[in-house]
């Protein structure tokens, strides 16, 4: 099942504007949908495509590589051995899991220079050291991060009307509380099912949650397999599990103690990093001073975790049995499990902010004369100003985090917003939104 994807409108622009000088890299994490992504568009935009995928080709394949200094050779053996007709600039040949061969990465350079043909990578881990370690980097490829699906991309895939939310927005008033309720109820299927294709398949297949939930633990051991080639130790693993438990803790920052129970030092924040790298996770951090640009005052010891994925993050969630019931899903849709969800939504929303592109940042500051502290939860940058995100899980309650924010450095905000269940409405400067009107904020 194919679902209409974001990616595929900026491999179009790729084509149009960029591929005769360079190579185009779909990066992101396992089972995201790149090499479906590739392959359609391979179909519909060129006339032949050759696809490689790294991950089972044969030794007679790989060995084309050992002489790219002839590609006139070159081109003629990949053809032999496909059995497919290259066209000059009308095919695509495309590296699949590029990562597990970087001698086809290093290649680019040269192929992208003999310029008969497209080029196309997908990769997961990419970044990791010991898969580019001995080869050189091509200045001659571009990037573009796959995410898993969006709330809209989900609308599409599940003919949710997405162009209703943004009415919504451009009307800017309250909608009434059955529609918003209906809304907040589609919104947590998305938060149930999550973005990866695989589950969202599912969904659409008329599985029961059960059934969508082993999909997903499938997809987690499948990252887990990664981290410990990286790491044999399951350290990696062991920090990937604990990011819903510390989001729960409400504190202020991760803590990569609580998770692997050792004294940091630099071979944990390497793997950290690593675990960054695999594009599974969210990295958020702390602006120590919001006044200026995020990135300048950007601390790299005080941050959050949150999940590339809502779908996982609620599997994660649960992870203490062996599947998540139908009942417990049936308690999230329906606003009943008995806990704080705020984490939860927290992950939602930083989920929606990097799926634009954009990093994540948050701001804490000690309450004077006390040994609690503020904290509001998303900064985004709105020109040269800032808008201010705090996240209610429920109702619209205190919000005092936000209101001591905007005293402190109104001169600096563009707007303020309080993302909750609750319908559209005003306090003041305070804006309250609906958590599913979050994507037309950013």
């Amino acid at each position: 099942m194919y679902f209409e994807r974001k990616a595929y409108k900026k491999l179009l622009e790729w084509k149009e504007k960029y591929a005769e000088k360079y190579a185009v890299l779909l990066e992101g994490a396992r089972r995201v949908g790149k090499s479906t992504i590739a392959e359609h568009f391979a179909q519909n935009e060129y006339r032949s495509y050759i696809l490689i995928d790294f991950s089972k080709t044969t030794d007679n394949i790989c060995d084309c590589f050992n002489d790219i200094g002839n590609l006139n050779l070159f081109f003629l053996r990949l053809q032999a051995e496909t059995g497919v007709t290259l066209y000059e600039h009308e095919s695509l040949i495309i590296f699949d899991e590029v990562q597990l061969f970087p001698k086809a990465r290093q290649a680019i350079k040269h192929l992208v220079a003999d310029g008969r043909y497209s080029y196309l990578e997908t990769g997961s881990l990419i970044s990791i050291k010991k898969n580019v370690k001995d080869i050189l980097i091509p200045s001659e490829e571009m990037k573009i991060q796959v995410y898993p699906m969006d709330y809209e991309e989900f609308c599409m895939a599940t003919g949710n009307n997405y162009e209703l939310l943004q009415q919504i927005y451009r009307m800017n008033s309250a909608i009434g509380q059955a529609t918003n309720r209906k809304l907040m109820r589609d919104l947590r299927i998305y938060m149930a099912v999550g973005g990866m294709p695989q589950a969202v398949e599912a969904y659409i297949e008329g599985k029961n949650f059960s059934e969508i939930d082993m999909v997903k633990r499938q997809i987690i051991a499948l990252y887990e397999e990664d981290f410990k080639k990286i790491d044999a130790s399951g350290r990696i693993s062991a920090l990937y599990h604990s990011i819903p438990a510390q989001l729960a803790m409400d504190s202020r920052k991760y803590r990569i103690t609580t998770a692997i129970g050792k004294r940091s030092n630099a071979r944990t924040d390497e793997l950290l990093y690593e675990l960054i790298d695999s594009k599974t996770i969210l990295p958020c951090y702390n602006s120590t001073d919001p006044r200026v640009s995020l990135a300048d005052t950007k601390d790299f010891n005080s941050y959050k975790l949150y999940l590339s994925d809502t779908g996982l993050f609620v599997t994660l969630m649960f992870m203490d049995r062996p599947v998540t019931e139908n009942g417990v899903y049936a308690k999230l849709l329906s606003d009943k499990l008995p806990a704080n969800l705020g984490y939860l939504y927290e992950n939602l929303i930083a989920q929606m902010i990097a799926v634009s592109g954009r990093e994540l940042y948050y701001h804490t500051w000690e309450k004077v004369g006390s040994t609690h502290y503020y904290e509001v939860d998303f900064l985004i940058s709105e020109g040269s100003k800032i808008n201010v995100f705090e996240i209610k899980s429920s109702g619209v309650g205190k919000h005092e985090s936000i209101n001591a924010f905007y005293k402190k450095f109104s001169q600096n905000v563009h707007n303020i917003y309080l993302l909750s269940q609750k319908d559209v409405g005003k306090e003041e400067k305070l804006l309250l939104k609906p958590f599913y009107l979050m994507p037309f904020l950013i």
